[in-house]
C-alpha cells in the first residue's frame, strides 16, 4: 500500500519504523537533526517523496537511507523494511574502541 506523491518527513520516519512514535520523530526534525537530500530541515511537514536522501541519528549512529516508497498505514517491521534503502548498510556493526 503506498500513498500517492509525498508524505510528512515526521509521518515517514515514524512509518518506517524509526522512531517509537509520531511525536518523537517530529522533535527530531524540529530540532534540525534530520537532512533531506544534504539540506537541514526543522519542519515535521517538510514534504518527501521516494528518490529522497534522509541523514539522521539513530541509537548512536548517523543513518542514510533513501526514501523508496511511501505508505498509506504504519505496518509491521517487514512492510516497513521495503519503505527505504540502507545507503550504511556495510557500516551496521559498531565499531569497538582500540
Amino acid at each position: 500500500m503506498t500513498a500517492p506523491g509525498g508524505v510528512r518527513l515526521d509521518k515517514w520516519l515514524w512509518q518506517a519504523r524509526f522512531f517509537k512514535s509520531r511525536s518523537l520523530s517530529a522533535a527530531q526534525v524540529e530540532d534540525g537533526r534530520v537532512r533531506v537530500n544534504g539540506q537541514p530541515v526543522s519542519k515535521s511537514a517538510t514534504t518527501v517523496r521516494p528518490g529522497d536522501v534522509l541523514t539522521f541519528a539513530q541509537g548512536g549512529r548517523i543513518r542514510v537511507v533513501r526514501v523508496l516508497a511511501t505508505a498509506l498505514r504504519r505496518g509491521p517491521a517487514a512492510e516497513a523494511q521495503l519503505l527505504y534503502d540502507d545507503l550504511d548498510a556495510g557500516d551496521s556493526a559498531p565499531q569497538a574502541l582500540a
